[in-house]
């Protein structure tokens, strides 16, 4: 019997955001703007975030829900403010492998154009993941439109 590797696809999802592209890259890297609305929602209980914003630096993020801790880690490999971020990232209570996020982001206007593409990920995630990226997505414009 042969052991078969799952097909990996990748998400790209575009958002525009009324912030200028130095605010939506903080958002992204400033451990209490992230802790607002990166991997967190409204049925969080608790949430710590913690980032060694390098190049081989760690990253980790933890949300309780329903009593239950979600831990989501990984490691910065591009770091190129305001414009680039590109992170491995992980979940080992679901699966032991990483995939790959790379977050671009340029000038529109007066605000900030992000092209967020998660990479390496099972087909069968693809759509779970799409929803919960808009999730965090309209977490991320309440959060630089008001401040929380």
């Amino acid at each position: 019997m042969t052991e078969t590797t799952p097909a990996l696809q990748s998400l790209t999802m575009v958002r525009r955001f009324d912030a200028a592209p130095d605010r939506v890259f903080d958002a992204w890297t400033d451990p209490p703007l992230a802790a607002r609305w990166l991997f967190t929602g409204p049925d969080s209980e608790a949430h710590t975030v913690a980032f060694d914003m390098r190049v081989g630096g760690q990253w980790e993020i933890v949300d309780r829900r329903g009593g239950t801790d979600y831990r989501a880690i990984g490691e910065y490999l591009e770091i190129e403010r305001p414009r680039r971020l590109v992170f491995t990232f992980g979940m080992p209570q679901f699966a032991p492998g990483f995939s790959k996020v790379t977050v671009e982001i340029a000038p529109d206007g007066a605000g900030a154009l992000m092209t967020m593409t998660h990479a390496d990920v099972p087909a069968e995630a693809v759509a779970g993941l799409e929803e919960g990226w808009s999730q965090m997505f309209g977490g991320l414009a309440q959060q630089l439109a008001t401040g929380s």
